[in-house]
């Protein structure tokens, strides 16, 4: 595998190749995929130390999952995306990139059967509570769910963070809630 620099310069060359032929997300220049690339990071510097397997939900063209397979090769990353051709980049990116932790699979969450990851991550998929108590089943205890929010900001479930950051011009936030027994938030 390259290093994690190099290997997000050919992901961002590759998006723009694919982008132009079938549509995977609205950023169409190097500078408006980089602020994804940036949103993504944030999103897995809040991935635990230790936690072995992540699970992104509505991966589209890869933004958080690829990007944290990128810079946490520690970490098994499922990416689940249903929409075939947007499933078909997330492999051709995962065999150019040599990601051995990444796999895509075509997929909706609530088909999919694996219910034992430590995180849980999805960006622009669903409202962030909404999101949250949708992934708490597939969460093991002891992990987190990681839920991304824009502008929206939702009462934290009990146990959760809030870890504001800035992208370009945009206030954003991770929410890290921890999965307790029975998949109940906190405890």
């Amino acid at each position: 595998m390259m290093d994690a620099g190099a290997a997000l310069r050919a992901y961002v060359d590759l998006l723009l190749r694919w982008n132009a032929r079938i549509n995977l997300t609205a950023a169409r220049t190097a500078d408006a995929v980089a602020l994804h690339i940036d949103d993504s990071r944030a999103a897995a510097a809040h991935v635990p130390a230790g936690a072995r397997r992540l699970v992104d939900v509505g991966s589209g063209a890869g933004f958080p999952g690829l990007v944290i397979a990128v810079v946490r090769p520690d970490v098994a990353v499922t990416l689940l995306e249903p929409v075939h051709k947007k499933r078909a980049f997330l492999a051709a990116a995962i065999r150019e990139l040599g990601l051995a932790n990444a796999r895509a699979v075509a997929q909706r969450l609530e088909d999919h059967p694996d219910r034992d990851y430590d995180v849980a991550v999805s960006r622009a998929t669903w409202a962030a509570n909404e999101w949250i108590r949708r992934a708490r089943p597939y969460v093991r205890p002891g992990g987190v769910v990681l839920a991304m929010e824009g502008r929206e900001r939702i009462a934290l479930p009990a146990g959760a963070r809030r870890h504001p950051y800035r992208v370009g011009e945009r206030d954003r936030a991770i929410l890290v809630v921890p999965v307790g027994p029975g998949g109940s938030a906190g405890d």
